[in-house]
């Protein structure tokens, strides 16, 4: 039997792919309705759904958990223009009571959150140079009941293509967020993450690429494996 993964804010499945292609069952669980995830899904609150779990039901459930709590209020992309803009009341910080409700119920975990203020440990720093991506799309994970290497940042092929300032730059990575300024079309973000299951702009937006996740998710089959034989 695969190891089952706990993915939890799923959206439409980036994390999801790169775990699964590392081996695990995946169950995604969203507060909106992703009929292009890709594997099985549970529509609910993510918080109320760990709610309904003991430890001992929940450890025989899951063997692990992903989580991406929505990170609009700290993302470094935008929270400058939430500020200017009066934006952000609306976004409320899902980190600290996911981290709680995970450490409570003691499997190894995982939190996600991309480059900004956001209160997670960066425990692992991805970047698409890593696995020779299309994208930079820089995410920072936090680690809780596991570790893994940190591995070392390579270094940029050049810049991001797009306007900023009213210059037009040119590089070999496209701005897969936002809309308009040169930023990346539906299809280059989809080739660029290796994403070609949702055509939404929006689900696009927010997608860790695979690639993450698949590395991510071969460290802690091994430590699983690991654990396993200790027992």
């Amino acid at each position: 039997m695969k190891p089952r993964l706990l993915d939890l804010y799923c959206c439409a499945g980036g994390a999801a792919r790169g775990y699964a292609e590392a081996g695990f069952e995946v169950i995604g669980v969203d507060i909106e309705p992703r009929p292009r995830y890709p594997y099985r899904f549970v529509q609910a609150d993510a918080l109320e759904y760990l709610g309904i779990f003991d430890r001992s039901r929940f450890a025989a459930s899951f063997d692990a958990v992903h989580a991406s709590p929505p990170c609009q209020d700290k993302c470094a992309l935008t929270v400058g223009t939430n500020r200017s803009r009066g934006w952000g009341g609306e976004h409320v910080d899902l980190v600290g009571p996911t981290r709680k409700a995970l450490d409570r119920l003691g499997l190894p975990y995982v939190i996600e959150q991309p480059n900004g203020k956001a209160p997670v440990r960066k425990d692992i720093t991805l970047c698409g140079e890593l696995f020779g991506l299309g994208v930079i799309r820089h995410r920072n994970f936090e680690l809780g009941g596991w570790t893994m290497p940190r591995p070392a940042h390579r270094a940029h092929r050049g810049r991001v293509r797009g306007w900023r300032h009213g210059v037009y730059h040119d590089g070999p990575y496209v701005a897969a967020y936002g809309a308009g300024g040169g930023k990346a079309s539906v299809a280059e973000m989809q080739q660029a993450m290796g994403i070609d299951w949702t055509d939404v702009r929006e689900e696009l937006t927010e997608a860790i690429p695979p690639a993450f996740t698949r590395y991510i998710g071969g460290q802690l089959m091994a430590h699983l494996m690991a654990a396993a034989v200790a027992q």
